[in-house]
């Protein structure tokens, strides 16, 4: 059978010169004229991974192939499993191929054997892989691995170049030319950003598809489709410093080593006992720095302590009070035996981590995760109070006119209080902050500023845009995430990557089309069955496409994805150019833009999806309780949560959670104060959302806790609801 598949190519005597009469055996001993085998379809003995791809020899065979002429030749694909044959490419078929080609003659070097071919029509070039990339063809190493000649070759058009100066490769810092050619390329979510096409090859071949991703701005989908469009590789496998073995052994080694001036443990510095004084305990904030708990004075684990660098940090930041001055605790140690470390005073700020271990009750992992990056944005707000008078009946102008006073600095602490404007005796009542940023976000998300369902885009509204609304609406959305707001969840992919990665670097979809004659306009395009039939179109809508400037001479039939490609852009980003800019300028408000850009991955599950569905544990693990609460209220409160969750109640999980604190959600950062719940002598529950706290009535029945419950909560909502729609009414 072996012999059979060898003799198949013997059409012709060319090809069967590359390629053995019979297969060898697989520990068969290699001649010394085998030593440095060739590849049978450039010939040449080089073995250079990063340039031609893997070298790889089936001895039973005695062929060999570079890995990218392989998977380049025209005429081959692959039909094998990835273990059969040579990287899952058939025996037969190379052969086949090797055959097909040694008709071929290279227009480069004018040998025979070339296997690739321009995929452009009426071009005739085929060459070998080594020689295309010596006349600086492209290979697509995707798709249908498309190859292309000099000609012929993709390029990247940049519509005006204002560089004067030599800029940097941002990956090996030597200085280039920003003029893209084939050997210099352009990021294409980043204008600033060039390369060397070699810096950028050696780098895709170390990342691996996983961590290959622009060096300015960590962008991955936008930067690996436009590289790969212009002919870098980009494996399909892990990154190499990932498969190292043993490479971050280090890190998981927790640091044990008391650092004080003056360690009080007989044993060492390095002495480390669990559940002991003698337990070593490290900075809470960087983690590399620690001390025994008797060295430092601390009477448990779970007291808070910083090294000596990090608390000079914390203290010169201005965000937190100097310490006080505090008697040491009695001990039998004289004078001169005080610690420069000493245990942590009371900060009128919980630290970092102490904030973080508190959301670990709070939400999931993805909310830990945001919930970093908002708590660093919140470490710009001062402790001075800016108070807003905020009318509930008229959200949107009471924060608009609060937002616009000229004392209004939005890094002061905000306080909330709620006035009635139908109340002459001026009456103020605190409110709740996050409620107040929960409104207003919801009055946001159905403004007219906005179009679209449940995706949304920026609208064309030219009294909002002369009214500057678009800034406020921007503006309000900064300050609410950086306050402790509830997530947006409502943004389009293509109005957040616009924010991120620019419109110029953005492609629309149909879906963002919220006009149904829009709509049918491009639906009606992309579905003309011949080039009459789209010039029909051309005419029926010719006043409209003159006016919107994506009026084109139509010789094909292709010419009608372009044209519907003009339209999207155009309806989805160039028309709402105004108001795109004025939103973001907004959205720079306490460097909240910035901060999405440098984190896109993580501001986009909050900007453009809605957060999780609530249920009992999430509920139960929210809420802490006070202690001394009546232990058989706390048995139907747990019994109430799954009534609730399994729809055997009137009220929603979504209704506790406003009834208790004013918000729908959990917001990114979490609740401030925690959410809490108290059992009271009393026949209904109250719902105290300047605290976030939760009084339950104490029954005698479940019965009659759950129909209590559940009248306080639903009656106390509608009266809200109606007296909102009352002042819309109006």
């Amino acid at each position: 059978m072996a012999c059979g598949a060898a003799r198949e190519g013997k059409s012709d005597t060319a090809a069967l010169e590359l390629l053995p009469s019979a297969p060898r055996k697989m520990n068969e001993s290699k001649t010394g004229g085998s030593q440095n085998p060739t590849c049978v379809f450039c010939r040449k003995n080089d073995d250079c991974p990063i340039k031609y791809g893997e070298k790889k020899t089936n001895e039973k065979w005695n062929l060999t192939v570079h890995y990218y002429c392989l998977l380049m030749s025209s005429g081959i694909w692959q039909r094998g499993k990835e273990e059969e044959g040579v990287y899952g490419f058939l025996i037969e078929d190379i052969k086949k191929e090797v055959t097909r080609a040694s008709k071929l003659k290279c227009c480069i070097c004018k040998k025979t054997g070339a296997s690739i071919g321009c995929v452009t029509p009426r071009c005739k070039r085929s060459y070998h892989f080594p020689c295309g990339l010596q006349r600086e063809c492209i290979f697509q190493f995707t798709g249908n691995f498309a190859s292309f000649c000099w000609n012929h070759r993709p390029v990247q058009i940049i519509t005006s170049n204002n560089y004067r100066d030599s800029l940097p490769c941002t990956i090996c810092l030597e200085f280039i030319e920003p003029i893209p050619t084939y050997s210099i390329l352009r990021s294409p979510c980043c204008k600033n950003a060039w390369f060397h096409r070699d810096c950028l090859q050696v780098q895709a071949i170390n990342a691996g598809m996983f961590f290959f991703r622009c060096t300015v701005c960590n962008n991955s989908d936008i930067f690996q489709k436009e590289m790969l469009r212009m002919g870098i590789h980009i494996p399909e496998k892990d990154a190499s410093w990932e498969l190292e073995e043993n490479a971050y052994q280090e890190l998981l080694q927790h640091y044990e080593h008391c650092d004080v001036r003056r360690c009080r443990c007989k044993e060492g510095r390095d002495y480390n006992v669990p559940d002991s004084k003698w337990e070593i305990k490290r900075c809470q904030c960087c983690g590399s720095r620690g001390t025994h708990l008797a060295c430092s004075s601390l009477q448990s684990w779970e007291q808070n302590w910083e090294c000596l660098e990090c608390r000079g940090i914390l203290y010169n930041s201005g965000d937190f009070q100097k310490a006080k001055k505090h008697t040491l605790p009695s001990t039998n140690v004289g004078i001169t035996d005080c610690l420069l470390e000493e245990s942590s005073p009371k900060l009128p700020r919980q630290s970092p981590g102490a904030q973080r271990e508190d959301l670990l009750r709070q939400g999931s992992k993805f909310r830990r995760d945001i919930s970093t990056l908002i708590i660093e944005l919140g470490f710009q707000i001062k402790k001075k109070a800016k108070r807003l008078f905020i009318n509930k009946a008229n959200i949107w102008n009471s924060a608009l006119d609060g937002f616009r006073n000229h004392n209004f600095n939005p890094s002061y602490t905000i306080e909330i209080a709620y006035v009635n404007e139908n109340d002459h005796f001026g009456k103020e009542q605190p409110g709740s902050k996050q409620e107040f940023l929960s409104l207003l976000m919801q009055q946001l998300e159905n403004s007219p500023l906005f179009e679209g369902s449940l995706s949304k885009n920026l609208s064309l509204n030219s009294q909002a845009l002369k009214e500057n609304l678009y800034y406020e609406a921007g503006k309000m959305l900064a300050i609410s995430l950086v306050h402790g707001g509830p997530s947006p969840g409502f943004f389009s992919k293509t109005l957040f990557n616009c924010l991120v990665y620019g419109p110029e670097s953005t492609q629309p979809i149909l879906d963002d089309v919220s006009d149904f004659d829009v709509a049918q306009i491009i639906i009606r395009i992309n579905t003309a069955a011949t080039v009459a039939d789209l010039n029909s179109l051309l005419n029926e809508y010719y006043n409209y496409l003159e006016l919107i400037g994506c009026l084109r001479l139509i010789t094909s039939l292709s010419d009608k994805y372009r044209l519907a490609k003009d339209i999207l852009v155009y309806h989805v980003i160039k028309r709402v150019q105004a108001p795109f800019e004025s939103f973001k300028q907004g959205l720079r408000t306490l460097g909240v833009l910035e901060k999405i850009q440098t984190y896109p991955e993580a501001f986009c599950n909050i900007f453009c999806h809605k957060p999780e569905n609530l249920s009992t544990k999430i509920l139960s693990d929210l809420f802490t309780v006070h202690t001394l609460s009546d232990v058989q209220a706390l048995g139907f409160w747990n019994s109430y949560l799954q009534a609730v969750e399994d729809g055997k109640s009137t009220v929603t999980m979504e209704d506790i959670l406003i009834f208790a604190t004013g918000c729908s959600s959990i917001p990114p950062a979490g609740f401030k104060p925690t959410p809490s719940i108290e059992c009271l002598h009393m026949d209904f529950p109250v719902g105290n959302k300047f605290n976030n706290c939760l009084a339950l009535p104490i029954t005698s029945t479940y019965k009659e806790f759950q129909e209590n419950m559940d009248f306080a909560i639903k009656n106390t909502l509608r009266l809200e609801k109606e007296e909102n729609s009352h002042f819309i009414g109006h």
